[in-house]
Formats: structure tokens, sequence, C-alpha cells
């Protein structure tokens, strides 16, 4: 258990874990700053302190950690498991799963967004140490981040070791630096009782729902607590925030008011401003470090997530890389690598203040939270079987916080929460354009297609030359003959004596086990259909497929088997089924996927690709 609660302080926690470093600065600092007084911090720290019981402990650590998709969790585990629910209700299931592709959608958003806030809210410390060095903050920002992206090649596996062990030391030095704070101001625990957050609303509601913008940043990152529950179960992740993560937190959030309590000047950097002098470089370099760490832990949710929508259907076949010969899940996606890095240093130069990045990160974040909230209520209800009264009672009160941290972020949209959003609508876009163009490409394909029956007894009535050895053809549309069969039929006028026609199907569990992964079924005149499953975090790998049919008595000889993959050269038309601008834009993507021969692993030298031309 040990190991996996340091392992889990170091990936999981990464992200709320640097939330210090300028969350309590952005309340009382910027265009919608407070104004520094006694109530007006205690009801800060109330609302900071209610803000992770109520999101991070009560919603996600007790209630959504309870939706694992066979113990994975993550946006896309929990919309698999709300389509699963709602089979019988089409109509609903479309809308619900639409919420969660842009629930996904938003992740890029945030993936850009952390790395870039969280080094820059590190680095800041510089000023702090020498305030001439105010103008080297944004280019030792964007060298970090340069270092980061062009690291990520050769995985985690040999500095991930160490994330747990710094993160500890990072969590102790935030509660020690909190503590001794707080020792010289104690009264500031009194805002651990939630009257002083109610006053704050009452006293003044429209300054304290304007600094709810600034509040959301400490439950930045909670998606990471269900998104890794795969990776190191619920157990260790519960007790890592509970003993561990939470009270050094809420120890540095409120040492950070019992300062500028005692000297308001110190708003301008809190977090820094709590450390004796002498350790303000050690703490800058720990920052850093905790800062990278956390930009990691993002930056490789957003390669898993995009290899479970390229699984779901939902993106066009990249270039996939693993990283680790002993961990599955380290892999490592180039486009979406250096994509982030692009829109990163773009953030870090634009809005050269983490304080200007706040704004735009609450939008993501809140927005994020309030769709698990919205796919956790359908779960409750549809796959939980909990009475209306209770899902509508424990959900109520969840989606009232979230929409109250989203209306009170949407008033910084001018000032920064413009850019997830458009991320967000950008790879919705091209996510739910993929979907459907692949839809509306298997029909088009269906309509030219003989049907797989018809076709078998006009061999049988008629049969060609038959050669040795295995044909495999690579097929999406099970009881229709594939085009490159009957286009190799008509130039070639033989067919191999065994004939294979194999279909990858993804579906909505994470894995698969190897007794479930295949099934064969003879058609007769040596045709079979092979249909193999697999999970939406597992690559499939066609040859250690075969290789296992081999062993249950399907056998397959790779120096005589062919596989045969069809080639689709796209055009788009007015017919209907999508629009004409959505079709131009499938067709590129599709230009831009790489072979099927490549992303299912077969070798090349064993690949027969033919041609065909649809029009969508």
């Amino acid at each position: 258990m040990a190991p996996l609660v340091i392992g889990a302080i170091g990936v999981v926690y990464g992200d709320i874990g640097t939330s210090p470093l300028y969350t309590l600065r952005t309340a009382f600092t910027g265009s919608h700053a407070l104004t520094l007084t006694h109530d007006n911090v205690l009801g800060v720290l109330s609302a900071i302190f209610w803000s992770l019981m109520i999101v991070v402990t009560l919603k996600y650590v007790s209630l959504i950690m309870r939706a694992d998709n066979r113990g994975e969790g993550g946006i896309l585990a929990l919309t698999a498991l709300v389509a699963r629910g709602l089979e019988n209700n089409p109509r609903r299931r479309w809308w619900l799963v639409g919420f969660g592709i842009f629930g996904a959608a938003m992740f890029y958003g945030d993936g850009m967004i952390t790395p870039a806030i969280s080094v820059l809210g590190a680095v800041e410390g510089l000023e702090v140490i020498a305030p001439r060095l105010h103008a080297w903050i944004v280019p030792v920002s964007v060298v970090i981040m340069i270092a980061l992206f062009a690291t990520q090649k050769r995985g985690t596996a040999t500095i991930g070791a160490m994330f747990g062990p710094v993160m500890c030391v990072w969590f102790v030095t935030l509660a020690v630096l909190g503590a001794r704070e707080i020792s010289t101001r104690p009264a500031v625990i009194a805002a651990l009782n939630p009257i002083y957050a109610f006053d704050f609303f009452a006293a003044n509601p429209g300054a304290a729902f304007l600094a709810m913008g600034a509040v959301v940043l400490v439950v930045t990152g909670t998606e990471a607590l269900y998104a890794d529950m795969g990776h190191f179960g619920r157990t260790p992740i519960r007790r890592a925030w509970l003993f561990f993560v939470m009270p050094a937190l809420v120890l540095n959030y409120f040492g950070q008011g019992a300062l500028i309590l005692n000297d308001p000047s110190a708003i301008k950097n809190p977090f820094y401003l709590l450390a004796p002098d002498w350790a303000l470089v050690p703490l800058l370099v720990l920052a850093t470090a905790a800062a990278i760490i956390a930009s990691q832990a993002v930056v490789s949710g957003a390669f898993s997530l995009t290899r479970a929508a390229i699984q779901m259907g939902y993106c066009p076949r990249l270039t996939i890389e693993h990283t680790s010969e002993r961990a599955i899940g380290q892999i490592y996606v180039p486009f979406i690598n250096w994509t982030l890095l692009a829109a990163v240093i773009a953030l870090v130069i634009g809005f050269h203040r983490s304080d200007n990045l706040a704004g735009a990160y609450g939008i993501a974040v809140t927005l994020a939270m309030l769709i698990d909230s919205i796919l956790i209520f359908v779960v409750m209800r549809q796959l939980w079987d909990w009475p209306s009264w209770a899902a509508i009672a424990i959900a109520t009160p969840l989606l009232l916080v979230d929409l109250t941290f989203l209306t009170s972020n949407t008033l910084k949209i001018p000032d920064g929460g413009w850019f997830p959003i458009l991320i967000g609508i950008i790879v919705f876009t091209l996510l739910t354009t993929w979907k459907r163009g692949r839809i509306v490409l298997m029909e088009r394909l269906a309509e030219d297609a003989m049907p797989l029956d018809l076709f078998i007894q006009s061999i049988e009535a008629s049969p060609p030359t038959r050669v040795p050895g295995t044909a495999v053809f690579l097929t999406s549309t099970q009881n229709r003959v594939p085009h490159a069969l009957l286009h190799n039929l008509k130039h070639n006028k033989v067919l191999h004596e065994r004939v294979v026609f194999l279909t990858i199907v993804t579906r909505d569990v994470p894995y698969v086990s190897d007794d479930e992964r295949h099934n064969v079924k003879s058609l007769g005149c040596d045709f079979f259909k092979m249909t193999a499953d697999f999970g939406f975090k597992e690559d499939p790998d066609v040859p250690a497929l075969l290789e296992e049919s081999g062993r249950r008595g399907f056998a397959f000889d790779m120096m005589e088997t062919s596989f045969f993959v069809s080639r689709e050269t796209l055009i788009a038309t007015v017919a209907p089924g999508m629009a004409l601008w959505r079709e131009k834009l499938f067709v590129s993507m599709s230009k831009n996927a790489i072979k099927a021969s490549e992303f299912f692993q077969i070798p090349t030298n064993r690949v027969v690709e033919l041609g065909t031309q649809v029009e969508l």
C-alpha cells in the first residue's frame, strides 16, 4: 500500500498540489480583486476549505470514484458507462455521450493551460528573490517547457520513480511553511467554520461571487483523481488525499491567509513570502520541480486520452510509441506532444503571468466538473438503480456548486477564458466529425458491397482458382464482402486457399481478457470470419492476435499469410449524411491518418493495399 500511496501522491496530485502558487494571490489581485480585509480573508479561506471538502472529498473521492469501468476511471470511462446504461434510449444517449466527448475535448485545453500556469507560478519566485530577475520569468519558463516536451519521447520510466518522493517533499514543505505562519496568527483556524463562508457571501454577494473564479483554482486537477484510478486503485488515492495531501494544502492556504493579515504587502506573492530568505532558492527549485511533475501528469493524460479516442472511433489513427517495456500505459504520441508544446509556449508568451491565466484555467476546470456531475447522476439512476430522490438529493448541491464556479468564471472569458472554450469547440468538432464521417463512410461502402453469404454461394457454385496460403482481409463491415477482396478477385482472378475476414472491435471497457479476445466462425468454402475485441485502453496487435489464435487451434503461418487492406480515396459531395464543410474536414483528417497496417502493427512486407474511390 505504501508504494502505491507514494506513487499516487507523485502522479495524481501534482496539478492540485501546485495551486497554492497562485490561488490566494489571484483572489486579491487582478481585475476582479477583493479588498484585502480581515473578513474577506477569512471568508475566502473558508470557501477554499469547503470547496476542497465538497468538490474533492465528497464528489470525487467519495462518489465519482465509485463509478469505475472495470477498474478504470476518467471522462471517457464515465461516458462509456453512461452509454451502456442508456442503450434503450438512443436520443438521450446521443446527447449525454456528446457531453462526455465535449468534456474530453476540454481536457486538451486543460493540458495546454496546466503546464503554462504551473511553471509560470513557480518561476515567478525569481522576482521575489531579486526583483531585477522579473524579465527572465517568461524566457526561463519557455526553456523549461521545451525541455519537458522534448524529453517525452524517452518516457518517464526513469524520472517517474522520483515523482512520488519529490511531491512528498513538496507537500511536507507546504505544510511546514503554512503551520509556521499559522502559529503567528492562530485565529485564522476559525475559517474552518462554514459560517465564515456564508457571512462572506451575505455581506458582499457580488464581490464573493467574483471571488469564486479564483477559489475554483484550488480544485484544479480533481479529474486526475478519477482518471488515474486504474493505475493506483481507489484506496491509495483516497488515503493519500485524506491523510496527507489535503492537510498539507489546507495548512498552506491558511498560512498564506495568516501572512497577508500580518503583512498585507505580502499579497504580491504570499506563497514564496511564507519562506525565510535563506530558503527562497531551494523553494524555487522545489516549486519548479513540482510544476514540471504536474505538467507531466497532464501531458501523459493527453496521450492516454488520445489513444482511447482513437480506439473508440473519435480520432483518426495517429502514431503511438511505447516508451516502456514494462508499463503498458506509458506511451508517446508525437503529434499531440508538439501541438501541446506550441500552444503552451504561445500561452506563456501571450499571458506573461500566472494571474492572467487564472481565468482561462477556471473555465476549463468548471466545465469538466459540471459535465462529470451530469454524467454521475445518470450513472446513479441507470446503473446503480438509486431511487430518484436520493440521486437528486446528491446531484443537485453538486450541480449548484459547479454552476456557481462556472458562472463566476464566465466573467473572465474576455481575459482569457475564451481560450479553453475555443480549444474545446475545435477538438469537439474534430472528434465528432471523425466519428460521423466514419459512419457515413461505412454506409457508402455497404451500399456498393455484396452480401457475404451471397458471395460465398457464388464461389461455391463457380469456384475460381485457389492458390496456397492464407489471405486476411481487414474489414469493418462484417456481413459485406470487403472491396479489397473484390478488387483482388477481379484483377488477379484467384483466391487463396484460406480466406479470413478480420474485424477489430473496440468495446466500452478498458481491457479485454485473452479468453474474450477473439472468435472464429467458419463460413464454408474455407472462408472464415474472425472478430477480435479490444478495450479502449489497448493497442491492437494483429500478429500477436494471430499467434494467440494458433495456440487455440486456428493456426497462421506468417510467411504464408498475406494481409489485404483497402485504401479509400474519399471525395466530398453534397449527398445527404454530413455537411459539405465537415466532409471536407473528414477527408483532410483521413489523409493525415496513419495506415491501418501500421496502426495494427502488421509487417509491411506482408501487406497488399488495394485502392477504392468513395463519394461521401
